[in-house]
């Protein structure tokens, strides 16, 4: 099997994450090469992870012919370009959530993708955690009944606020967290929504510190809450005419709570190989080797679905950002 060469755009937290991981997965790959505008910073990140290739620009990576895919893990409103530069070089791309600041750049990229014959794909691991395959069995098999309500709640508080907040970065709690819920209620609701209704709270550095949405599909209702600068415990549930599913940790769990009416609760738990990231990684190197443009199970559509609520969620309450017309 083919020994996958990774490139990781960045050096930051969640660069930091993806490097760990793939230090501690048995599969065929290697990291290879590492990018920042700091050719320092790419050094030290080099140095901690035994990367062999040090890159002080993003443009240099692109440029080698070894690098097989790249992990982006820039800012949000660095997605759009930095992904084009790597299309461009006809490099393969898994890009961290959210994709893009709105749906019109996640559609252009798709777009720029399929006609370079590349692979690229949304970072979105909560759609790749094993126990996932649970809870869509009890759903089609009808276990609950018919779905009438979900729920999903995310915050936190940080000492790095400025820097989650930063309008220049395409900041804020909708595009940071709020698309993991989004995200969870599109999995269990399916990407159309016949309204969606919203409130946020802004916050000093013109952008959102707390969010509220509702979406309505038929019968089914989504209620989403998420914050930055409040403590919430992270925590889905979906409600049937039959019972309910528990989802403590919704956006990387290992275990669920399946609670019919009349009968003992159920926990169903699928612990992870690593930390749950390794996930969304296997299915990029997957569908790489496949020749795949695109997961099924993250798809395009999915993405750009997804942009379309949250660029919805912004117009509702007048959220731009200082780079946006």
């Amino acid at each position: 099997m083919k020994t996958i060469k990774w490139g990781i755009l960045s050096t930051g937290t969640i660069a930091h994450n993806f490097a760990k991981t793939v230090r501690q997965m048995p599969d065929e790959m290697e990291l290879y090469a590492v990018a920042s505008r700091s050719a320092g910073s790419a050094e030290a990140f080099g140095e901690a992870y035994g990367i062999p290739k040090r890159y002080g620009s993003y443009e240099a990576l692109a440029a080698d012919d070894q690098v097989d895919i790249v992990y982006v893990g820039t800012p949000h409103s660095r997605h759009y370009e930095d992904m084009k530069l790597l299309i461009g070089a006809g490099k393969h791309v898994l890009c961290e959530k959210s994709f893009t600041t709105d749906a019109a750049q996640a559609d252009e990229i798709f777009r720029l993708a399929g006609e370079k014959g590349v692979f690229v794909m949304e970072g979105f691991w909560t759609k790749f955690i094993p126990v996932y395959r649970d809870v869509e069995r009890i759903l089609a098999e009808g276990t609950i009944g018919e779905v009438r309500m979900v729920t999903a709640q995310y915050g936190y508080t940080t000492g790095r606020q400025a820097r989650k907040f930063d309008a220049q970065l395409a900041g804020g709690t909708l595009l940071d967290i709020g698309v993991y819920a989004i995200g969870f209620a599109c999995m269990v609701l399916g990407y159309k929504f016949d309204s969606v209704l919203s409130q946020l709270v802004m916050n000093d550095a013109g952008t959102d510190a707390t969010d509220a949405v509702t979406l309505r599909s038929g019968s089914a209702i989504a209620q989403i809450t998420c914050a930055i600068g409040a403590n919430m415990p992270t925590h889905a549930a979906i409600y049937g005419t039959l019972g309910h599913i528990d989802i403590p940790e919704f956006k990387n769990p290992e275990r669920v709570t399946l609670a019919v009416d009349g009968r003992d609760p159920v926990v169903l738990s699928h612990p992870f190989e690593v930390n749950g990231f390794e996930y969304e990684i296997r299915e990029a190197m997957d569908c790489v080797r496949a020749g795949r443009l695109q997961s099924e199970r993250m798809s395009a559509g999915h993405s750009v679905d997804v942009m379309r609520i949250m660029d919805e969620v912004r117009r509702q309450n007048g959220l731009k950002f200082p780079f946006e017309a």
